[in-house]
């Protein structure tokens, strides 16, 4: 079918109210439109770039955890959380009592992706995986109550107080089994050719509007964005994170996501999700050239400076690649080094002005990577 005569669904009578039904997806589909042929190729070759420095990155997988958390902060801020990077690094006693709902969430989200990738080595992009990586979202946080790893079984909606006035009422519960089944054979038919980008880009459509969970549908359906390109080979790492820009554009994410619905209209999703693509890709392209530029900066005339205590310098360095917010009782409990030390290397770091203290305490000092942690602001 060409995606210019996609008929989204239609309105189905319920108990005083009418849901959305949507089409089955798992067909062939064709562009006949310029444009998207266009911008199709663009975010293609941007997402080949991205994949190819994330290669030649040394110990790329010290980086990753930074991508993954700020995927993790961009996407529950679209639901209404208020981590940012820097409390997301945190340890929970280090976070305060009244944000650590928020800090959970974003907890979750990070583990669910970690695990997700894991599990990318023996399953499928299937329906197992999102209620397996749904149960660890939902975990201790909302929704915690509203079945975890099950699919619904009864009515939601989006946006209002009640079914009366929502804004969208997804399909009746009894069709979620039969739509997630098309899907999930969608995302994973070898028999059609789709291009991936338009493959996912769909699919991501197609989760949001069937809304498959009674709660955490829209962290789940972008975090699936990148587990199909890490399970199809596009990505050989997971680093590629558009919630960013769907959060800095939230308001057109909604619209080109209801334009289908209402419209027919699934060109102008397609096209802003591609332009998501572009960006985002050539912005965490940039990012890693920002990374190395720093890390040849910091460890050839900062570090080098330390003389003897090189050596642990480095690997206190290495450690804030991965934790770029630390307290003196968690450097010294993660590198398992004497309370001294671990003041040592810190008030060394600070010297060389790669830390800066945050708090202005004197006492539960946190020290902050600000370079680094701008990289991804």
């Amino acid at each position: 079918m060409d995606i210019s005569q996609f008929k989204a669904g239609r309105q189905v009578n319920q108990y005083q109210y009418k849901s959305f039904l949507p089409e089955f997806i798992n067909r062939e589909w064709i562009l006949s439109n310029p444009e998207i042929s266009t911008l199709l190729e663009e975010a293609t070759l941007k997402l080949g770039a991205l994949d190819a420095f994330s290669m030649i990155v040394p110990d790329v997988d010290t980086f990753i955890r930074m991508h993954i958390v700020k995927e993790a902060t961009k996407s529950s801020k679209i639901e209404g959380t208020q981590t940012h990077i820097e409390e997301a690094i945190l340890k929970e006693r280090d976070i305060n009592p009244e944000k650590r709902d928020d800090w959970q969430e974003v907890q979750n989200y990070i583990e669910a992706m970690n695990n997700a990738i894991d599990e990318l080595t023996h399953l499928p992009l299937s329906s197992r995986l999102f209620r397996k990586t749904h149960s660890i979202l939902m975990q201790g946080v909302r929704g915690k109550y509203k079945q975890p790893g099950e699919y619904r079984k009864s009515q939601n909606w989006i946006g209002g107080s009640s079914l009366k006035d929502a804004i969208f009422i997804p399909p009746p519960w009894e069709e979620v089994g039969n739509l997630m089944s098309d899907l999930e054979n969608f995302i994973n038919n070898e028999q059609i050719n789709v291009p991936h980008l338009i493959r996912i880009a769909i699919a991501h459509y197609q989760f949001e509007t069937i809304h498959p969970f009674l709660d955490g549908n829209g962290r789940l359906g972008r975090l699936m964005i990148t587990l199909y390109l890490v399970s199809h080979k596009i990505l050989q790492q997971p680093t590629l994170y558009l919630s960013d820009f769907f959060e800095k554009n939230k308001a057109l994410y909604y619209d080109n996501l209801t334009v289908v619905r209402t419209k027919d209209n699934l060109t102008q999703w397609i096209r802003f999700f591609l332009v998501a693509v572009v960006e985002t890709a050539r912005n965490g392209a940039d990012t890693f050239k920002e990374i190395l530029s720093l890390r040849k900066e910091i460890e050839d005339k900062r570090i080098i400076t330390l003389g003897k205590r090189i050596p642990l310098a480095k690997e206190f360095i290495i450690y804030l690649y991965k934790n770029p917010v630390v307290t003196a009782l968690g450097v010294e409990e993660d590198l398992k080094v004497s309370k001294q030390t671990a003041n040592t290397l810190i008030k060394d770091f600070q010297r060389l002005e790669i830390l800066r203290e945050h708090t202005g305490f004197k006492r539960n000092r946190i020290f902050v990577f600000d370079e680094y942690i701008k990289l991804f602001n």
